[in-house]
């Protein structure tokens, strides 16, 4: 029994409405859960866990794409309500979610302040403020590029750097699903790279789109979006294309 769960969560945000879409995954033994949204979002995750007739007190384990403050703000929450999850990251994002280094969205934040004017620097204050109220959490395990981990018929972490240098996605073997986090997101029904203003690196970020290639992905489900409906192969490569314009996109 592998399942896939999506827990699509409306919320207003800045005035306007949202939707994330954590991910569930289940087997016999493992409830594995795949960014867990802003802080105090914990009761909107249990809302969303019981509409798919679960709990998330069968909580086996957490696994963070990327430290942004949309898929770790619960997590220190989640942690103390269910203290028997396995939180679980890439190598070199653990230090960023642990606290042991300074978030690089608060410094991308703090980068552009003497760039912006009275108006627009005290909104870039009041985030600031915000990434600095997240809460840190320990990482009780580290993944690495291309690890194969047991669970619901194998879940091969796969690293997508570009919108931060740890992010990572998740290719779920048995059903050939990819779970992107943020490495794309779907936008009037087409595959885009994550708002460009917050990819840190734009070059890395196309070359990780070009890396999705190489596997045999039948469904893409997207943090931003959900899942996208349509050829994914062939998405991809207009993505690449329109980033990339002057360079062979190989068919994969």
């Amino acid at each position: 029994m592998n399942q896939i769960h999506f827990l699509a969560i409306s919320f207003m945000y800045n005035g306007s409405a949202q939707v994330i879409t954590p991910m569930l995954l289940q087997d016999e033994h493992e409830l594995i859960l795949v960014d867990c949204g802003y802080p105090d979002f914990l009761p909107l995750l249990q809302e969303a866990v019981h509409k798919q007739q679960l709990t998330l007190d069968d909580l086996t384990k957490v696994i963070v794409t990327h430290h942004d403050m949309d898929h770790i703000g619960s997590l220190a929450a989640l942690k103390r309500a269910y203290p028997q999850i396995e939180i679980i990251a890439y190598e070199s994002e653990a230090p960023y979610i642990a606290g042991q280094k300074s978030s690089l969205r608060l410094e991308q934040a703090q980068a552009t302040l003497d760039h912006l004017s009275s108006g627009e620097k005290q909104h870039a204050e009041e985030f600031i403020r915000f990434l600095q109220s997240i809460e840190p959490t320990a990482v009780d395990r580290t993944v690495t590029n291309h690890e194969r981990l047991p669970w619901c018929g194998g879940i091969e972490i796969l690293h997508t750097p570009g919108h931060m240098p740890g992010h990572i996605s998740l290719y779920l073997i048995a059903s050939k699903t990819l779970i992107a986090g943020d490495a794309v997101v779907i936008e009037n029904g087409r595959l885009e790279i994550a708002n460009p203003a917050y990819t840190l690196d734009m070059q890395e970020a196309i070359r990780s789109v070009r890396h999705l290639l190489d596997y045999d992905i039948e469904q893409v489900i997207c943090y931003h979006g959900g899942a996208f409906q349509g050829d994914v192969k062939q998405a991809l490569r207009e993505l690449i294309q329109a980033y990339d314009p002057t360079r062979e996109v190989l068919n994969g």
